[in-house]
């Protein structure tokens, strides 16, 4: 586990985490959601993914044009997105006990089978910023034919987070 608390490494990091309180979940330009639903500590946040603003993080399909490298990139562009969400939800990286589980969709052609070290770019970033202790959750990964925008990864994700 980081000695650290998440925030303080998260600047010391430079993390150009996304404030959605002051920009808007990017989120509601893909239909009818809302960010994110607490029932108690638990915290589900809605679709995430490799976004910057209105820009589409290395869009197309993994396997057809798309590397491993650019996946991963937009995976961790994606976890970025997702630390912004939990700020959005419970206002600070600190508060959260543990990242319970992610489940991602990779764009990819039917072949492709490393969908798995894609989605390694977001579950890195989660052990980097909250230690391995509480940022390695369960996750599964999935490869799909398309998402919104030429997306080529998507995540949503379940927190607890203290009270």
């Amino acid at each position: 586990m980081t000695s650290q608390l998440p925030e303080s490494l998260a600047l010391q990091m430079g993390l150009d985490i996304p404030d959605f309180d002051r920009d808007g979940y990017y989120g509601a330009d893909y239909g009818t959601m809302k960010p994110y639903h607490r029932v108690g500590r638990l915290l589900f946040l809605s679709g995430h993914v490799g976004q910057v603003g209105t820009t589409v993080l290395h869009p197309g399909r993994l396997g057809e044009g798309v590397t491993i490298e650019q996946g991963y990139a937009a995976a961790r562009q994606t976890g970025l997105n997702v630390l912004g969400g939990i700020r959005q939800a419970v206002g600070s990286l600190d508060r959260v006990r543990g990242i319970v589980r992610s489940l991602c969709f990779v764009v990819c052609t039917p072949d492709f089978t490393e969908v798995h070290r894609v989605s390694s770019g977001m579950s890195d970033l989660f052990v980097e910023v909250f230690g391995r202790e509480r940022g390695l959750g369960g996750r599964a990964t999935i490869g799909i034919t398309a998402l919104a925008n030429g997306n080529c990864f998507e995540t949503c994700v379940t927190v607890e987070v203290e009270d």
